[in-house]
């Protein structure tokens, strides 16, 4: 990974971008890409997306997803202690003793998770159950509810982790939002590389940052209703199930390292997995494959049936620790990952049909 790029990478990793308040990573997404694509466009709730004409008017669509799990704050009380509700899919058994830093009116404000001394807490006979996430408590160094008002905090402002990247031996790379701010940097990477490449590629690429993916797609069904693409490719993390305790007979078997994972099923367009293998086999890019028996818990699921329906695919980053603050991927698989988009895109042909056909006689 180039000096430059990295930088790039640590900036939309710091952002502080919950679901509904996307804004400031969007912004950086958007400086960074402007510089490699035609023009940059951003809707009325903020999902962001780049084009890049091709020699055709046929689209082809990356996504990913801009927002990041959080807090809101839900409570203040007399004493100025503040109780949070969760944004997304945020995991309250890891939340004790973590600071945070709370969006409010007047800017970022410093606070903490409060964590009672285990001295102080009764744990009989080892019964002590993780804290549901009415049972948190905020300090932001209030005595009352007044100072609270103070400091530009009301019900309704959104928290983060303050916890930023840090990088592990062996190319590992670490942090809070990796999920997913790690592929709005990839399908970035995918469209300077389209950009710059010698032959100009027959689909317009469209490279499409959605919001609120960790509350349902919202962004993502939306942005496709509008855009109209001819396929398109959802980009995700997927749970590395190669650390202690995952049993792959329930789990699936996806290693850290092993490269992007292609994932078979429900929306996922046969014929679209069917490019991608072949692009990755072409290009002897290592990819794992999972399979989605009901739906993918991704945008793809927003994505596939809008309007008469989208070829669609999923492929997704291994992720170990998902939903934490030391979510760990492996930077050979994020380079991985940005190789096959890039060799996918520029595969396609001019009317190019990903369409299922019946057979005749």
């Amino acid at each position: 990974m180039k000096k430059e790029d990295r930088e790039f990478l640590y900036r939309l990793l710091v952002s502080r971008s919950p679901t509904g308040f996307e804004m400031p990573g969007q912004k950086i997404w958007a400086d960074w890409i402007r510089e490699h694509s035609g023009h940059v466009e951003c809707d009325a709730y903020g999902s962001t997306w780049a084009t890049l004409a091709g020699k055709t008017d046929q689209v082809v669509m990356l996504a990913a997803h801009a927002d990041e799990i959080g807090y809101m704050i839900k409570h203040i009380d007399d004493k100025g202690f503040l109780r949070i509700d969760r944004v997304g899919g945020s995991d309250a058994a890891t939340a004790r003793g973590r600071r945070i830093i709370i969006l409010g009116d007047k800017g970022p404000v410093p606070g903490i998770i409060g964590n009672t001394a285990i001295h102080l807490r009764r744990d009989v006979q080892g019964t002590e159950k993780a804290p549901a996430v009415h049972d948190l408590w905020v300090d932001v160094g209030a005595s009352n509810s007044g100072e609270v008002a103070k400091l530009g905090i009301r019900v309704g402002h959104p928290a983060v982790y303050q916890d930023g990247p840090m990088e592990l031996a062996n190319k590992r790379i670490v942090g809070r939002a990796l999920d997913n701010r790690i592929g709005g940097y990839i399908i970035a990477q995918v469209m300077k590389r389209v950009a710059t490449s010698k032959r100009k590629a027959a689909f317009t690429l469209v490279c499409l940052n959605a919001i609120q993916e960790e509350v349902g797609g919202n962004g993502a069904m939306m942005a496709t209703y509008r855009l109209r693409p001819d396929v398109a490719v959802c980009l995700d993390v997927t749970h590395a199930t190669d650390t202690p305790g995952l049993e792959a007979s329930k789990h699936g078997s996806v290693k850290l390292g092993g490269g992007p994972s292609l994932t078979h099923g429900t929306a996922n367009h046969p014929l679209v997995v069917k490019q991608l293998i072949e692009t990755a086999r072409d290009a002897k890019i290592p990819v794992q494959h999972e399979a989605s028996s009901r739906f993918t818990g991704t945008d793809t699921d927003r994505i596939f049936h809008s309007r008469q329906g989208i070829p669609s695919a999923l492929v997704s980053l291994p992720l170990r620790c998902m939903h934490s603050v030391v979510e760990t991927a492996h930077l050979d698989d994020i380079a991985y990952t940005i190789e096959l988009l890039t060799v996918f895109v520029l595969s396609l042909k001019d009317k190019h049909d990903f369409h299922q056909k019946l057979q005749t006689s």
